[in-house]
This record gives structure tokens, C-alpha cells and sequence, in this order.
């Protein structure tokens, strides 16, 4: 349960004084997100149940429809989240930089780079991660059209995404002291059960209208106290380095 209460603390860590001004410019990027991914799964799952259902089993959409809609928003939600910390990469290492220094009192390893620089840096950064994140989607989307296995489709999703939202969001503390996603990865593998239960508890707040709006700026609060606090002496490196 411990990725859990990091996330439960990151609630009340958005608000802090301080704190809140940082959380602004997330928090809109992931409401106009998701408010659009929204209106365009329940438009798309609808459109499709109208043009696939014969006329004579109209009466199934009840159930149907909130089926579709909700494996839809395994698969929409998550690729709008990628989109929402893509987009608010440079304002999230911001508030993890704040958030930072309000838990420690000290601030992350300065970095001297211009702010531009910085930006293109912290673009890269989510550029790999999309790859990486590509990479695994497409395997895993081919499942849901495979007979059998189609039925472990939701299930092995479910598990990948809350890989990727624990990579997602501990990437803006970690990128802030130079950790580079390789070395992330292992860092997050070391602890297993707290990162899956961390990016569980994440994938599952994006489903949920109204919190799926707080779901970025609370993920970046929660995994930056995760990193304070269960960050090794030494910064891991990846295997191999």
C-alpha cells in the first residue's frame, strides 16, 4: 500500500502554499485533455455500436455501451495522459523542483542550463518515453483482436500502464538530478511492488471523472515525496553503465 499513500499525499501536497501556483498550468493542460478524450470516447463508442448493431439488437447498447467506453478509457486516457506530461514536461519538473525544496529544504543539484535548453532536454526526455511506451502499446493493443487472448488484453494493459504512469510521473524528480530514463527504469524495478502500486493507483484515478483533472499534478506531487524518500545514497545506474 505504500504507492498508494504516496498518492493519497499528493493531494494535499498540490496545495500547499507555495505550492499551488505551480500546479496551475498542469492541472489546465490535464483538464482540457481529458475533458476532450472524454467527449471523444463516449462520441466514438456510441458512432461505432450504432454502425455495427443491427437494428433488431438495439436493446443490447445499454449494456454494451458502457463496456466499450470503458475499455476505450484504458487506451484513450493513458495516451492522453502521455500527451498531458508530454505538453507539461518543463512545468512538471518545475513543481517537482518546488515541491522539492519545500520537503527537504534544499533544492535539486543546480543546473546551469539555459531555459531553453532545458526545455528541448525535458521534450527529449518524454520523446523516449513515448517511444518506449509505443514499443510495448502496439504488441499489447494486437492482443485485443487475438481470439483467447483478447481476454488477458485488459488485465496486461491495466498492468503496463501503471508501469508507465510510475515512468511517467518519477521522471520529473528523477530528471531533476540528471537520472536518466534507463537508469529510472531500474530505479523503479528495484522497488517493484511500490512502483506498481503507485502507477496502479494513478492508471485507476484517470478513470474516475472530475479526479482524472488532478491526476497530473497530483502524480507529479506524489512521486517527487516517493523520490525524496526512497531515493537511494547514490543514484542508480542501469545495468550495463
Amino acid at each position: 500500500m505504500t504507492g498508494v499513500g504516496y498518492v493519497l499525499r499528493g493531494f494535499g501536497l498540490m496545495w500547499r502554499p507555495g505550492i499551488r501556483r505551480y500546479t496551475l498550468i498542469p492541472l489546465l493542460i490535464n483538464t482540457l485533455l481529458f475533458a476532450l478524450g472524454t467527449w471523444g470516447a463516449l462520441h466514438w463508442a456510441r458512432s461505432t455500436l450504432d454502425h455495427l448493431l443491427p437494428t433488431w439488437l438495439d436493446w443490447l447498447s445499454w449494456l454494451l455501451l458502457p463496456l466499450l467506453f470503458i475499455g476505450l478509457m484504458l487506451v484513450v486516457y493513458f495516451s492522453f495522459t502521455l500527451v498531458a506530461n508530454f505538453l507539461a514536461a518543463p512545468f512538471n519538473a518545475l513543481l517537482a523542483e518546488a515541491l522539492e525544496r519545500e520537503l527537504t529544504g534544499q533544492p535539486p543539484p543546480s543546473d546551469d542550463t539555459p531555459l531553453w535548453q532545458l526545455t528541448l532536454r525535458t521534450l527529449a526526455a518524454e520523446w523516449r518515453k513515448l517511444r518506449y511506451f509505443i514499443g510495448w502499446a502496439i504488441p499489447l493493443l494486437l492482443l485485443w483482436f487475438i481470439p483467447g487472448l483478447n481476454l488477458l488484453a485488459p488485465l496486461l494493459w491495466f498492468g503496463f500502464s501503471a508501469w508507465m504512469m510510475a515512468l511517467q510521473y518519477v521522471d520529473a524528480p528523477a530528471g531533476n538530478h540528471q537520472l536518466d530514463f534507463a537508469a529510472q527504469r531500474h530505479w523503479l524495478g528495484r522497488i517493484p511492488l511500490t512502483s506498481f502500486s503507485f502507477g496502479a493507483t494513478l492508471t485507476g484515478m484517470t478513470m474516475v471523472p472530475g479526479l482524472n483533472f488532478l491526476s497530473l499534478p497530483v502524480g507529479v506531487c506524489a512521486a517527487t515525496a516517493l523520490w525524496v524518500e526512497q531515493r537511494p545514497a547514490r543514484p542508480p545506474l542501469a545495468p550495463g553503465r
